[in-house]
């Protein structure tokens, strides 16, 4: 039983819950009268397409071995197939093999292989089905694109399997998918008590499921698709996911009768202000940082760096579903940045980002801390792609429709019109392979093709296959700017905050001073922020109770350490400070 696309499986589970035991009872039957009538004697697949209106079942093939998602049978029947595969072999009767002999409710060992011991496997029936199996298999495949395989380096693969949940990858955080490979590298098993728990704790799975490279994948993609209601009731159907892709709304074909289930817990979600801000936030550390160890590595050849590498104010600019976000971020220390909307500089919004010993950055903004990854740094084709908190996020590229680019590395198989033929809008002009499979390329819009390319050439992503001198340039849609602040839920970070956190003077000399710092370190201050510090500053010095909160943060690390007594002496003197202290009284610091 599976969901499929365009006649590729993408999620399998048994048993079969569409058809009632009669039919299945007979599907097992026709498969065995079919081995029998071929001679065939091992283990084998027959598939069937069955017709729930009418509960008739249609023969589609025969493969005389094991199929990759064979787990599914073995953790709802107990057999350890390969293991019979080669028991079989030998010559071992099915009756004498202990996992089969289980299976049909007998002993596993006997004594002695006497008539007591053989199973007329014709009439005797099996025990019942153990529980509940889902399998989905993880490809390389861009599931926002129209399911296009991709390729390239993974830096990381985490994955654990559990008692209910078990998987397996061709490939490990060091290894890479190339463009002539089959595009899935991994399969997830996922078994309970029924059809719903074996859900849950595959939907579990996939979100724990970390891998971060150069390829997309279509894990984000399948977790949504088993959380909609049509999944969970089990509506579905072999044209069931080709109908949502058709539909192409929200990435996955969201319509008003698909909704995710309430029945499971639901998932994070970000608007795309914040995904954008987060964005343009690690986009201007990695690029700050760059620049920064080039302005170093340049002087330590002997060499005079441009001081333009060392600029901190960087202008990024993001596209996410048709909206171009234009920020403008500062940097104003080793990790805290300024982000503002371009034509809003008074509407600051302050973050904090530190790399992190894996590569990735860890974000706090909006109040919340997140942890982000680059996957793709983009090219001509394709955007930037990061992850954020285990869900990728694809920025576009600028639209230019007048580069006939693929997105894909391949090969150019085939030209399929003439060079400076007319294209309508949609209409393909070549056929590339990747990764076993042929794709058209369409026009994006109508005009005159011109080839840069030719037939036989290895592309790679961002390669330039042909230009086209569009019929109307004018007409071309153009992506929306945001005209709106950055809004999130934190003060701009300039002014003092308006709870009722008491402001204690050693917090403010320790921020002050770091502020200071940082300008010095040629950071860049804004005048609010330069009149803050020093206002802060004043006020911290000038507070009497200053050195009893510096003294109260080491002491209370180290009173478990120091004796006693001595602890509440000091404890005693800090006290009677507090008490009757006034504008003249002086710390006891002697």
């Amino acid at each position: 039983c599976s969901v499929q696309r365009r006649h590729q499986k993408i999620i399998e589970e048994g048993p079969p819950t569409a058809a009632p035991a009669d039919v299945w009872d007979q599907m097992e039957k026709a498969a065995v009268a079919l081995a029998k009538a071929v001679g065939y004697a091992n283990a084998g697949t027959v598939e069937y397409l069955y017709s729930e209106p009418d509960k008739k079942f249609y023969f589609l093939e025969l493969n005389p071995r094991l199929q990759v998602e064979h787990p599914v049978t073995e953790m709802i029947t107990k057999v350890n197939l390969p293991a019979a595969q080669l028991q079989v072999a030998m010559g071992i009767k099915l009756y004498n093999i202990p996992d089969i002999r289980t299976l049909y409710g007998e002993s596993r060992f006997v004594d002695t292989y006497d008539e007591k011991s053989v199973i007329d496997l014709d009439t005797v029936q099996r025990q019942p089905a153990n529980g509940h199996c889902i399998a989905v298999r993880i490809t390389a495949e861009n599931a926002e694109a129209g399911f296009k395989p991709t390729s390239g380096g993974i830096q990381e693969l985490n994955f654990r399997s559990t008692p209910s949940v078990w998987g397996y990858f061709s490939m490990d955080s060091s290894g890479s998918i190339h463009e002539y490979a089959d595009s899935q590298f991994g399969h997830l098993f996922a078994n309970g008590n029924d059809r719903e728990e074996a859900r849950r704790n595959m939907v579990l799975a996939l979100k724990e499921l970390s891998i971060r490279g150069d390829i997309s994948t279509t894990v984000d993609y399948i977790s949504q698709l088993i959380e909609f209601d049509d999944f969970v009731n089990n509506n579905i159907d072999t044209a069931w996911l080709d109908k949502l892709i058709k539909a192409n709304v929200d990435g996955i074909g969201l319509q008003g009768g698909m909704i995710k289930s309430q029945s499971t817990a639901k998932m994070s979600t970000m608007g795309n202000e914040i995904k954008a801000a987060i964005g343009a936030l690690v986009v201007a550390y990695d690029s700050t940082s760059t620049d920064e160890e080039q302005f170093l590595n340049a002087l330590k050849m002997g060499q005079l760096p441009s001081p333009t590498l060392l600029t901190m104010e960087r202008s990024v600019e993001l596209i996410l579903d048709g909206v171009k976000y234009n920020f403008v971020a500062t940097r104003n220390g080793p990790n805290l940045f300024s982000l503002a909307a371009a034509g809003s500089p008074d509407k600051i919004v302050s973050a904090n980002v530190r790399r992190l010993s894996d590569g990735g950055f860890l974000t706090d903004i909006g109040g919340k801390s997140r942890v982000a990854y680059i996957t793709s740094r983009g090219d001509a084709a394709s955007g930037i792609r990061i992850t954020i908190g285990g869900v990728t996020v694809s920025f576009s590229p600028d639209y230019d429709p007048t580069s006939l680019r693929t997105d894909v590395a391949g090969k150019l198989v085939k030209k399929l019109v003439e060079d400076g033929t007319h294209l309508e809008k949609g209409e393909a002009y070549c056929e590339i392979e990747v990764m076993k499979m042929f794709m058209p390329l369409k026009a994006p819009e109508a005009g005159i093709i011109t080839w840069q390319n030719n037939e036989g050439a290895a592309l790679a992503p961002g390669d330039l296959i042909a230009g086209l001198e569009l019929d109307n340039p004018e007409n071309v849609a153009s992506t929306i700017a945001y005209k709106g602040n950055v809004e999130v839920d934190i003060s701009d970070g300039e002014k003092p905050s308006t709870t009722t956190v008491p402001r204690r003077p050693n917090l403010l000399f320790r921020n002050a001073l770091e502020a200071l710092n940082s300008g010095v370190s040629g950071y860049s201050l804004s005048k609010d922020r330069l009149e803050n510090a020093f206002s802060d500053l004043l006020e911290a010095v000038t507070d009497a109770l200053l050195p009893v909160y510096c003294i109260d943060e080491p002491l209370s690390v180290l009173s478990g350490r120091l004796d006693a007594d001595l602890i509440a002496s000091l404890n005693n003197d800090i006290s009677s400070f507090k008490t009757g202290q006034n504008e003249k009284s002086q710390f006891p610091a002697k």
